[in-house]
């Protein structure tokens, strides 16, 4: 058989490190542009808790101006580290953690991995009970009937299978949910300013006693879009590439516009109206503010909102995520779409509406010890390796990358150094723990690691051999263990694959 034919067939092959969905996506598989993608990140933005970092600021003292623009700023600045590790989706077409193989081993990366896609599926469960609260609210005052865990488990089913669908079927929602999602948040902007207007107060000048710190305001902001700036790869595996190009930017095109104006703009807008209704009432959460008044057409609309918000983040920032690291934990056992199911049970195992009530200590918690991962990353990718992954070995269980016993004792040892300093001062973790693990996993590797476990990608500084979109080529598997770079144009026989 051909190349092309050979890898046909291999697409639904089983080992121990490989199935379908984890394998390197190819040019002609990534159908997300960049309003597609842009309108994925606006789905994303709208989570409930930003409403409340927004009110924080203004509780603290600053102006509603100050406050928005910090906000802004944060999330320009994570928007920025993203377009780092987005590289490893758009050059190689890899997951999250498949990569995490190289600097952690092809055993050691399931000890990151899976604590992301654990809080990910948490956060499944945590966007899901909000979605089914405000279901309930829907049936409550049209139908009176009640009954909020029914509509959890109808909201969670309805999540996984459109979710199930693969990467088309997630970009279509996006681009539905995210205007509404604008046009609706617009609107409680000015509801709220009307609110506050009754009360004789000027939004825009009012200022709070307090004396909290734009700084701890700015990381916290930072640290909450940690797990995103690490895993980003999940996504960008499947946005548009230019290929046969050095040029990061012309490669890279298409994800600018999300990650530095949707996510900014939008994680700004949706704090600055959870600031609008603090000013206006004493509570951060506009939804329980309208809600106590709205009625009919309002409050439908209003409840909608939150369903759509909570639907649009979940599929691609929560159970994607959190799907891909359990097939990577066993590809013999687990499939992209038992993956999501996996993902839906443990969201809800973990009883997210405890969670909540404790949920920025979970944030902070787990945000050092994820930012400490972002800094391995880009230490391996960009430092060590100069962009250059020997993806072949990534699926081999004997390659370069099986390290100790699958185990690379520098990337584990810098995570848990990094995390937990991260953690012990969790109010400053993202700027903590980021570059702690990647100037930790730097030093271990060049002192643990290179002498002992050869890595083929660092013989020649000017070896094209391991890059891929950068020179036209894309990894493809043929099957019994073996890769091959094929030009990008070259079809599959059966065509791209559909799922993820």
């Amino acid at each position: 058989m051909t190349t092309t034919e050979d890898a046909a067939a291999a697409c639904h092959q089983r080992t121990g490190l490989i199935e379908e969905s984890i394998l390197p996506t190819r040019a002609a598989e990534r159908p997300i542009g960049a309003l597609g993608y842009a309108w994925i990140w606006v789905g994303i933005a709208v989570i409930i808790a930003t409403y409340s970092l927004g009110a924080t600021g203004v509780q603290g003292g600053f102006s509603l101006t100050a406050t928005v623009l910090t906000i802004m700023l944060a999330n320009l600045a994570i928007g920025t580290l993203m377009l780092l590790t987005a590289d490893i989706g758009t050059e190689h077409g890899l997951s999250f953690a498949v990569y995490l193989r190289a600097p952690f081993g092809l055993r050691g990366t399931h000890l990151p991995a899976v604590s992301r896609g654990v809080v990910a599926a948490m956060w499944f469960g945590i966007q899901t009970y909000l979605g089914a609260l405000a279901l309930n609210g829907i049936g409550e005052y049209f139908l009176g009937f009640s009954n909020w865990f029914l509509w959890y488990a109808l909201f969670a089913v309805l999540q996984v299978g459109n979710t199930m669908l693969g990467i088309r079927s997630v970009e279509r929602l996006a681009a539905l949910a995210a205007p509404a999602i604008i046009a609706i948040s617009v609107w409680m902007y000015f509801t709220l300013d009307g609110i506050a207007k009754t009360k004789g107060m000027n939004i825009w000048t009012f200022q709070a006693e307090g004396q909290a710190s734009l700084l701890v305001l700015f990381i916290a902001n930072m640290s909450f879009w940690s797990t995103m700036a690490i895993d980003i790869p999940n996504l960008t595996r499947f946005v548009r590439t230019t290929t046969g190009t050095r040029s990061y930017f012309a490669r890279n095109r298409a994800i600018f516009v999300a990650q530095l104006l949707a996510l900014p703009l939008t994680q700004a807008m949706i704090a600055g109206i959870g600031a609008v209704s603090f000013i206006a009432t004493g509570n951060w959460n506009p939804i329980e503010v309208i809600q106590g008044d709205a009625q009919g057409i309002a409050l439908l609309v209003l409840l909608l909102l939150i369903v759509m918000a909570q639907w649009s983040t979940n599929n691609s920032a929560n159970l994607i995520p959190a799907a891909l690291t359990f097939v990577n934990l066993a590809p013999r056992l687990i499939s992209y779409r038992s993956g999501v199911a996996l993902a839906g049970i443990v969201g809800t195992l973990c009883f997210p509406w405890l969670i909540l009530d404790n949920l920025f200590s979970f944030l902070g918690y787990y945000g050092a010890f994820l930012s400490a991962i972002g800094g391995i990353i880009v230490a391996d990718y960009y430092v060590i390796r100069r962009r250059r992954v020997n993806v072949p070995a990534l699926f081999d269980p004997e390659g370069q990358y099986r390290y100790a016993g699958g185990f690379n004792p520098a990337g584990l040892l810098a995570w848990l150094a990094a995390g937990g300093i991260a953690a012990w001062w969790s109010a400053y973790a993202f700027v903590i723990g980021f570059p702690l693990g990647l100037v930790l996993y730097l030093a271990l590797t060049r002192m643990l690691v290179l002498s002992r476990y050869p890595q083929a990608e660092l013989a020649g500084r000017n070896d094209e051999h391991y890059l891929a979109a950068s020179v036209g080529l894309d990894w493809v598997y043929v099957g019994q263990g073996r890769f091959a770079r094929v030009p990008v144009e070259t079809p599959i026989a059966g065509g791209p694959r559909e799922d993820l």
